[in-house]
């Protein structure tokens, strides 16, 4: 082990110094304990390779993932130009696997938005300004946490309709829930912190400190959730799929994919099996990542 000694009046000093203080910086200390993670960069690669199936495949894919061909019904895969195989209406299964990822990538990226926003921006003001709002907030979301996550969901999307855009918002406005708990008990530990109470000293507002003393600080326990909530949110649309309530044909996701294949796999093993298997790995992808974050931020483990 070497060590470097800064000799006063030394041009190199400043440089020096800078180097070590980043060399302390817990980010760049979190993001190489993340790629160090074998299981969490595989994660990242094989996600980085769906990602761009999903936005550019449709275009490349050798049929519209809606076009129908009676001469194709039940086709084999490798057969008739169909790589996967095709349907009972001769859908070609990788052009509707392609766009049916692109659909629940889309609904688990945006539908966390929707929760991470509300959670965020709910759990924070709660924690923060505590006292009778808190009680009273928090109160809330032990009510709808009360109630059945699938109901809630099922008694929008019938009162609002079955659109895609309220798919997203149905199920954001549900997985707020956690977040808000979560964003809570780290607020209540940071509100004491020294720079907090510096920002009072310095006259700012609770809205001023929330977003910009609060919230920065939350980022590390956000974004693992974030990881893990992704998947969470594309099951419960497969699931919802399974019901009937979730995106309409001709369009598709990988849970409408998954419903349809299980109802004819007895005929065509391969519409169940092959969107089954995109689903494990996206999931897969997901959980990786989020357990390399969680033990690269972890303070517990450095």
């Amino acid at each position: 082990m070497t060590t470097t000694i800064l000799v006063p009046g030394s041009r190199r000093g400043p440089e020096l110094m800078q180097q070590a203080v980043k060399g302390r910086s817990l980010w760049d200390d979190a993001r190489r304990r993340l790629l160090r993670n074998r299981a969490a960069v595989a994660g990242m690669a094989v996600l980085a390779l769906l990602v761009v199936a999903a936005v550019l495949g449709p275009y490349f894919a050798p049929y519209a993932y809606d076009a129908i061909n009676k001469n194709d019904v039940w086709a084999p895969p490798l057969t008739g130009g169909h790589l996967l195989g095709a349907d009972s209406l001769g859908r070609d299964l990788l052009a509707r696997l392609l766009i049916g990822l692109r659909v629940s990538l889309a609904i688990g990226l945006v539908a966390t938005t929707v929760s991470l926003v509300i959670g965020v921006a709910w759990g924070a003001t709660a924690g923060f300004i505590g006292g009778r709002l808190d009680e009273a907030m928090m109160r809330f979301v032990d009510v709808l946490y009360s109630l059945p996550f699938i109901f809630f969901v099922i008694l929008l999307m019938v009162t609002f309709g079955s659109d895609i855009i309220l798919i997203f918002v149905a199920i954001g406005a549900v997985e707020w829930l956690t977040m808000s708990r979560i964003v809570r008990g780290q607020t209540l530990t940071l509100k004491h912190k020294e720079f907090v109470e510096a920002a009072r000293a310095a006259g700012l507002d609770s809205p001023a400190i929330i977003a910009r003393h609060i919230v920065p600080n939350l980022l590390g326990p956000v974004v693992v959730y974030v990881t893990l909530t992704i998947p969470a949110v594309i099951l419960a649309e497969s699931f919802l799929s399974f019901l009937g309530l979730g995106v309409q044909p001709p369009m598709a996701s990988l849970g409408t994919l998954i419903a349809n294949g299980a109802q004819d796999m007895e005929l065509a093993w391969w519409l169940l099996v092959f969107p089954s298997v995109v689903m494990v790995v996206t999931l897969m992808s997901f959980n990786f990542i989020g357990d390399g974050l969680r033990d690269a931020i972890d303070p517990k483990d450095r």
